[in-house]
């Protein structure tokens, strides 16, 4: 595993106690859909299915991750949520589905910075 790897997996590290704290109940990590891409972290919160993509930068080091979600990337998240539901056999949820992202922001000292936006996308 090469430094941006080990990053990437402490800062959903980070982000999959975070979610668990505020009450969602973690379905997948890091799943899979050929292709298409892969899915942080698929959630459950209340009714409602929660797409998380969680980014993770050192303070300083590019821009910054809450930025990370263009328009091409929430259509490739909406696609990747469709095949998760469609591959889990899960029907759909009463509350929907919901698109989150969690930035965190690791400064050169101190606590990480976490930043959860729900319904980004």
């Amino acid at each position: 595993m090469n430094r941006t790897q080990a990053l990437g997996r402490y800062g959903e590290e980070l982000a999959t106690r975070r979610l668990t704290a505020t009450g969602m109940h973690i379905l997948a990590r890091n799943w899979r859909c050929g292709r298409t891409g892969e899915i942080d972290i698929v959630a459950r919160h209340g009714d409602t299915l929660v797409i998380c993509e969680v980014k993770t930068r050192r303070d300083g080091a590019y821009e910054h991750p809450m930025a990370a979600v263009t328009p091409r990337k929430a259509d490739r998240l909406r696609r990747l949520a469709a095949c998760w539901l469609d591959r889990s056999g899960i029907p759909a949820p009463l509350g929907g589905v919901r698109i989150d992202l969690i930035g965190i922001v690791l400064p050169r000292r101190g606590a990480p910075l976490l930043t959860h936006a729900q319904g980004v996308a």
